[in-house]
C-alpha cells in the first residue's frame, strides 16, 4: 500500500486504531480483528477529519474504511443528517446501509436510511421523518428528495463517494457537484474507487483540500485468491452442459453466472431450473423488490446459482461465493474484473470459469488477459470428452 506516495507495509488491528467500545463490540460480533490495508490506511485520516482519495480493488473492505470513522463521529443526540454516502447503484447503496447498521449495533439512537430509485418515495419520506444521522443514497433519488425538501444536508460533516469512478461514468457528475455544493459545513470528503479517472480527479481538485492519497494494489496479500480458467468450446450449445458438469464436479454450493443481456440471463436461469438447479435471475428489468428478495434467498443459501447481468457485478454484499461463471465473455475488461471479484473475497479461495465458444469471444478474452494481466489457465475437452488442462 502507498500512503501519500510512500510505500507502507504494515499489519493493522482494529484494537490499535483507537476505536470506541461500541465499534469494537460490533466488529467482534462480526468476527473481525485484523483490518485490511485500505482500512488501516484510511481510518486514521478520517478520524482526524482529513479528506481522502482511496484507490483499492473490489473486495478489500472499502465500506468499513469510511464506515467505521463515520459512525465514530456521529452524535446520536442530534437529529440532523451528519453523514452522507453516495453510491452509483441501488445494490451498493443497500449493501452500505446494511454494513453501517451492523457497525451501529451497539450504538443507541444512530439511524441509517437508504434512498434509491425503484422504491416508493413516500416510504422514504416517512423514514426521513425519523431524523436519521446517516443517509446512503444514489444521486438521482437524493436529488428528488432535495427538490421536494424532504431531506436537509446543511448539517452534513462527512461525505463519501463510493465507487466514484463508476458513479461519474454513469453520468451523475452534475448531480454529484450540485449535492456537494449544498453542504456548506462539510468537514471532509472521501473518494473511494477501484480506478482513479480524470472525472474523479476533477472532483478532488475542486472539493478536497490537501487530501491523503491511499493506493492499495491488487498484489500479494491484497490480491483476491482466485483461480481463473478459460474453457475453449466447439460451439455455444456446449456451454450449458459444461457449466452443469463443473457445478456438480466441483461440488460448488454458491455460484454466480454472468450473462451480457437480460434475455440471456432469463434464458440461462430457465435452463438451469430445467436441469434441477435452484436458481433465479437478476437484471435491470426485474422490479427492485423482487431483486432484493432474490438476493436475500441467495444469501440465505436457498439458491445455488444466481444468474446476473453486470448490474449485479458491483455492490453485492456476498462474501462466500464459491465460483463465478462468465457464461458470456464480458464486453469490457472492467466488467471481467468486477465479475470475478464476487468470489475469492474475505481472504477465501475462489474460482472463475470463462466459457469461450467463438472466435470473437476468444479475441475478447485475449485482450482482457493482456490488459488485466490475468493468469488464465486454459481448459479443453479431449477426444474422450474429458476436460483437460492445456499446458
Amino acid at each position: 500500500m502507498e500512503i501519500n506516495g510512500t510505500e507502507v507495509q504494515e499489519v493493522y488491528f482494529y484494537k490499535d486504531l483507537g476505536l470506541s467500545e461500541a465499534t469494537m463490540k460490533a466488529l467482534e460480533k462480526k468476527g473481525f480483528t485484523q483490518a485490511t490495508a485500505i482500512q488501516g490506511g484510511a481510518i486514521p485520516f478520517f478520524m482526524d477529519w482529513k479528506d481522502v482519495v482511496a484507490k483499492a480493488p473490489t473486495g478489500t473492505g472499502k465500506t468499513y474504511a469510511f464506515g467505521i470513522p463515520m459512525v465514530e463521529h456521529i452524535d446520536p443526540a442530534l437529529d440532523t443528517v451528519q453523514a452522507l454516502i453516495l453510491a452509483p447503484t441501488r445494490e451498493l447503496a443497500i449493501q452500505i446501509r446494511d454494513e453501517l447498521r451492523d457497525l451501529c449495533a451497539f450504538r443507541e439512537g444512530v439511524r441509517v436510511v437508504c434512498l434509491y430509485g425503484g422504491q416508493p418515495i413516500d416510504k422514504q419520506i416517512t423514514q426521513l421523518k425519523a431524523h436519521p444521522q446517516i443517509v446512503v443514497a444514489t444521486p438521482g433519488r437524493l436529488m428528488d428528495h432535495m427538490k421536494r425538501r424532504t431531506v436537509k444536508l446543511d448539517s452534513v460533516q462527512t461525505v463519501v463517494l463510493d465507487e466514484a469512478d463508476r458513479m461519474l461514468d454513469m453520468g451523475f457528475i452534475q448531480d454529484v457537484t450540485r449535492i456537494l455544493d449544498r453542504m456548506p459545513h462539510r468537514r471532509n470528503l472521501g473518494l473511494f474507487s477501484a480506478t482513479i479517472s480524470r472525472e474523479v480527479m476533477d472532483i478532488s481538485w475542486v472539493y478536497q483540500r490537501d487530501p491523503a492519497e491511499i493506493t492499495v494494489r491488487p498484489v500479494e496479500e491484497n490480491r483476491p485468491d482466485i483461480q481463473q480458467y478459460q474453457i475453449e468450446l466447439d460451439g455455444r450449445e456446449k456451454k450449458l452442459d459444461t457449466m452443469l458438469a463443473l457445478l456438480n464436479g466441483g461440488q460448488y454450493e454458491r455460484a454466480i453466472a454472468f450473462c451480457n443481456t437480460k434475455n440471456m440471463t432469463d434464458r440461462l436461469a430457465g435452463l438451469l431450473k430445467m436441469n434441477g438447479v435452484s436458481c433465479e435471475a437478476i437484471h435491470g428489468d426485474i422490479a427492485q423488490k423482487a431483486r432484493e428478495a432474490v438476493l436475500k434467498k441467495f444469501k440465505e443459501g436457498k439458491l445455488r446459482v444466481l444468474v446476473a447481468t453486470d448490474v449485479a457485478a458491483r455492490g453485492l454484499d456476498i462474501d462466500d461465493v464459491d465460483v463465478v461463471f462468465n457464461y458470456d465473455v464480458p464486453d469490457e475488461q472492467e466488467y471481467y474484473i468486477h465479475r470475478i471479484g464476487r468470489t475469492g473475497r474475505a481472504r477465501k479461495h475462489g474460482v472463475a470459469y470463462t466459457l469461450v465458444a467463438s472466435v470473437t469471444e476468444s479475441i475478447k478474452m485475449r485482450e482482457i488477459a493482456r490488459t488485466t494481466r490475468a493468469e488464465l489457465q486454459l481448459l479443453k475437452y479431449d477426444k474422450d470428452g474429458c476436460l483437460m488442462l492445456v499446458e
